[in-house]
């Protein structure tokens, strides 16, 4: 592994240990065993690193969940929905302090180009849970699809974590979401 992977790892160790905001430079040193020069060699600055990090966590929880779904491919959508939300709800649990990180990035993105990054992450993101609640390859989904449907399913993921965090014992389930969301279409599909 050469210093880049070293520092994103490094980098990601600090995100899940100390939060974005409290890590440092020498943090992510001290976590990768390379050097500060190597941080703006690779990434230009620490904020950078970190943004690329937690872009890479993120990345790879969804992957995860995309693993768990597999076994749901052939479900109905509410069951495909209830494994997303379970799978995600389950990455919150075992990676918690990632989770909250991605928290923190709200406020971040006023640091010259690290919106622009998000920006680019939320949109595959989008596209990635529309896939994944479809059910279709993400080449197969639209433009529009992911605007829409990818939107609605990435709004949901702060409330939701915000949830786990502050009301543990109180969070909703995978099930409890697809429920509530059943319900929203009950009302809708009942109006005239």
């Amino acid at each position: 592994m050469g210093h880049k992977e070293e520092l994103l790892q490094g980098a990601k160790q600090c995100l899940a240990e100390k939060g974005y905001a409290r890590t440092t430079a020498r943090d992510i040193v001290a976590a990768s065993g390379t050097n500060l020069a190597s941080i703006g060699y690779h990434f230009g600055s620490k904020e950078n690193l970190l943004a690329a990090a937690m872009i890479d966590a993120l990345g790879e929880f969804g992957d995860e969940v995309e693993r768990a779904l597999s076994a749901a491919a052939d479900s109905d959508p509410m069951k495909r929905l209830e494994m997303t939300w379970t799978g995600l709800i389950e990455s919150y649990q075992a990676n918690r302090g990632v989770w909250l990180a991605s928290l923190e990035v709200y406020r971040l993105v006023t640091i010259p180009g690290l919106q622009g990054q998000f920006a680019e992450a939320y949109q595959l993101a989008r596209r990635g849970l529309a896939s994944l609640f479809l059910g279709v390859p993400e080449d197969q989904v639209s433009d529009e699809v992911a605007a829409t449907t990818g939107s609605l399913l990435l709004a949901i993921i702060p409330g939701l974590v915000g949830q786990w965090i502050i009301d543990p014992d109180r969070a909703p389930s995978g099930k409890d979401i697809a429920t509530g969301l059943r319900h929203i279409m009950d009302v809708v599909n009942a109006r005239p």
